[in-house]
């Protein structure tokens, strides 16, 4: 009997947790986040990813936020995901998840750069990585930067590299008035927490300033589901049962770096 009690409890959390969700929008925490003095100021956002699959598993929350509230979103994917040699059906995955996602085709771009390849060990050169960063700030007049932090959710490599890639762009003098914001990795037990971890990240967030700490919720979970199962080489079960428990699908806090 007591397990019963349990188990219901966690699905009534759960529900409380949706409900949290699909009511986000009233939120002060979810309309602030680039929003300067409370005013709508529309920015040109460049969210910096390592492979197809990236923005659908662990951004969608972001995107979310950013293509509904009007700005303007182009995504960078540094690879092709190439490790396994599906690399040409990866890239044509990541446009289909895009168009889900809302995001115009036309500003998604994927490079296949002989010295950016997918794969662990393989280790990405930071300068390189920033001079293609610049190329692309210069070229749609971005203001805003959105990537990995050091450890990069997973601790791939390439997701490293990716952060400390924004990082030296920052450092670059030229580039001072870019404001950038990585997405901020937890521990496991709130990573696979699902919507039960959007709590400690509201609070979280509550806890810092504004100009430092967001905290973005994911309206519409389900569009995050079907994003990622337009990556059909990589929608095996376990990715299944990682968007589904994942906290990323529901919740992104992004801290300013």
């Amino acid at each position: 009997m007591a397990w019963v009690l349990i188990v219901c409890s966690l699905v009534l959390v759960w529900v409380a947790c949706l409900c949290k969700i699909l009511h986000g929008s009233s939120s002060p925490l979810r309309n602030s986040f680039l929003n300067t003095g409370g005013a709508f100021h529309k920015r040109n956002v460049l969210l910096v990813i390592a492979h197809p699959d990236d923005e659908s598993m662990f951004f969608s929350p972001t995107i979310s936020y950013l293509t509904s509230t009007g700005h303007n979103l182009h995504v960078l994917c540094l690879s092709t995901g190439d490790a396994d040699g599906k690399g040409n059906i990866r890239k044509e995955e990541l446009y289909q998840a895009c168009a889900i996602l809302k995001v115009p085709l036309q500003q998604v771009k994927i490079l296949d750069h002989p010295d950016l390849q997918d794969g662990f060990g393989r280790v990405w050169n930071h300068t390189l990585l920033a001079n293609i960063i610049e190329e692309e700030i210069m070229s749609y007049g971005i203001d805003s930067i959105i990537t990995f932090d050091y450890y990069g959710v997973s601790g791939h490599c390439n997701h490293h590299d990716v952060h400390y890639g924004v990082c030296k762009v920052l450092t670059d003098a030229s580039q001072g008035n870019i404001e950038a914001w990585e997405l901020v990795s937890t521990n496991v037990l709130r990573k696979y927490s699902g919507p039960l971890d959007i709590w400690l990240s509201v609070l979280h967030a509550m806890q810092q300033s504004g100009e430092v700490m967001h905290c973005l919720l994911n309206q519409h979970p389900q569009k995050s589901f079907l994003a990622m199962a337009q990556h059909s080489s990589q929608w095996v079960w376990f990715r299944k049962l990682f968007v589904a428990f994942s906290s990323y699908t529901y919740v992104n806090t992004l801290r300013k770096i």
